[in-house]
């Protein structure tokens, strides 16, 4: 099992707590778009949307309001409302780091522009589709509220029959990732809900092959110019190579 470092990672954690309010309103953004795209694509009835079912149990997780909850499902319902949809840009960031940016939106011209305004303050470069990603492997993630031992994950796996486990802790935050193949994560968290565990998330995310060891300076550039994209509204997140410590080994 892996536990994260301190060093980089420590002070980047100070910061973002720093901005916590921001955060939370990020947190709650995103999960009212991802709500509407769940209510437009299987309707507003969680008995018979299971995807919408498992989106209000994980924003509930992460804190996210009733009412703001309701009013996302309310939007999500009306056909007037413009729907959300997923978009992926790869840039080439300091020291060669891979970056691949997220975004939940409502209109893709509207969000590339936007992340090609602060990319180009900048020597980040954008990068053509793949180019980037080849760097990465394609992983589903589960996050576990608290820290859950690495026996209790295999057993869990094992009666989900998923075989290829990868269980991370992050104990700062307190939670524990579950790195498996996409096509397990459903199978895997019914058996983690049976089992009584908490579910923070449970998405798709991009693992990289290789960390790449960068420059302080180099460090501070692109941690800069992912916080810079982060801010944008159309942008759900950020996803890079850069090792955060030095010495820390690849995924």
């Amino acid at each position: 099992m892996n536990r994260l470092f301190m060093g980089r990672r420590a002070a980047k954690n100070a910061a973002r707590k720093g901005k916590s309010d921001a955060l939370k309103t990020k947190v709650y953004a995103t999960y009212g778009k991802k709500l509407v795209m769940a209510v437009k694509a299987g309707g507003p009835d969680p008995e018979v949307n299971r995807a919408l079912a498992v989106m209000i149990r994980e924003a509930k997780a992460q804190g996210v309001p009733s009412d703001n909850v309701q009013r996302a499902i309310q939007r999500g319902s009306n056909a007037n409302e413009a729907d959300y949809k997923e978009a992926v840009y790869e840039a080439y960031g300091y020291g060669g780091a891979g970056l691949i940016i997220n975004c939940l939106t409502d209109n893709t011209n509207r969000a590339k522009t936007e992340i090609s305004n602060v990319i180009k303050k900048t020597d980040v470069k954008l990068a053509t589709s793949g180019s980037v990603a080849f760097n990465f492997d394609r992983k589903g993630r589960i996050d576990l509220a608290g820290i859950v031992e690495e026996d209790a994950v295999l057993e869990a796996a094992l009666e989900a029959d998923v075989e290829d486990v990868d269980t991370r802790v992050n104990e700062e935050e307190g939670v524990t990732s579950v790195l498996v193949d996409p096509a397990s994560v459903s199978s895997l968290r019914e058996v983690f809900l049976g089992k009584g565990r908490e579910i923070k998330a449970s998405l798709m995310v991009n693992v990289p092959k290789l960390l790449m060891d960068c420059s302080d300076e180099d460090f501070e550039g692109n941690m800069s110019v992912i916080e810079a994209l982060e801010e944008l509204d159309d942008v759900d997140s950020v996803e890079h190579n850069v090792a955060m410590d030095e010495g820390e080994e690849g995924a």
